[in-house]
């Protein structure tokens, strides 16, 4: 408690306060992460489902797979950690947020400032003809009859503008994140093992620039030692501010 006390206190003091999340964060959602001991990726190979190229020869396979988790996101709930951080910008502590995720639960949760670095499947465009964009629901309906959305000009099968192996970065979410992790003067690391870059990288900008960095996850991370504090679980310490706030 004398820890979750000295988080509280870092928060209120911070002058600009920033919060990276990772699939951890939605685990309590009912999400499975990708990376974990039961993560998505040892029954699946993200590396086909994932990629672009493997998409533009058949997009059946992303569909297919990727169904199961991107399409059903009505039935996810925002956890107590979406729902804290979205009070946390309400009352105007949290500037920004950073997240690695593509399930919508910050925003569902209250966020505002969402800073989507792999991108999000709240649109669907056609790689071909410009201009020509479905919204998550009218491609999740779609999903859900066993079909994929198409474009309406030239019946491609259209893609969810999440960031895909072998296609770059959203340039302006990658911009943001890095000025915000920059501006940063306390970042909290949540539910993120700190193993996908650029992302990873988020932190040691705010640590540059003298900033402390807080770290919430239940696995080990590269920059464990250099955080000014360190939580394993998530829902508990949460919790726990929820009350305090």
């Amino acid at each position: 408690m004398e820890d979750i006390n000295k988080l509280f206190t870092l928060i209120k003091e911070a002058k600009h306060l920033v919060a990276l999340t990772g699939a951890g964060v939605s685990t309590l959602s009912g999400i499975r992460d990708f990376r974990g001991k039961n993560g998505l990726y040892n029954e699946m190979d993200a590396e086909k489902i994932f990629s672009i190229d493997y998409f533009e020869k058949d997009p059946s396979l992303y569909y297919k797979q990727a169904g199961s988790f991107i399409y059903n996101l009505d039935e996810k709930e925002a956890s107590i950690v979406h729902i804290t951080l979205g009070e946390l910008e309400q009352r105007g502590y949290l500037k920004a947020l950073i997240t690695q995720n593509i399930d919508l639960l910050h925003q569902k949760g209250g966020s505002k400032n969402v800073i989507e670095i792999h991108g999000s499947p709240v649109t669907h465009y056609c790689l071909r003809c410009a201009g020509i964009n479905v919204g998550y629901e009218e491609a999740a309906g779609v999903v859900r009859k066993g079909e994929m959305p198409k474009c309406p000009e030239c019946g491609r099968v259209l893609k969810p503008a999440i960031t895909f192996f072998g296609e770059g970065l959203p340039a302006n979410a990658l911009k943001q994140a890095v000025t915000e992790s920059q501006k940063a003067d306390v970042m909290l690391v949540l539910g993120t093992s700190l193993t996908v870059f650029p992302a990873a990288g988020m932190p040691e900008y705010t640590l540059r620039g003298g900033g402390k960095i807080v770290i919430v996850n239940n696995m080990p991370t590269p920059l464990d030692r250099r955080a000014f504090l360190h939580f394993d679980d998530l829902g508990s310490v949460f919790e726990e501010l929820k009350n305090l706030l």
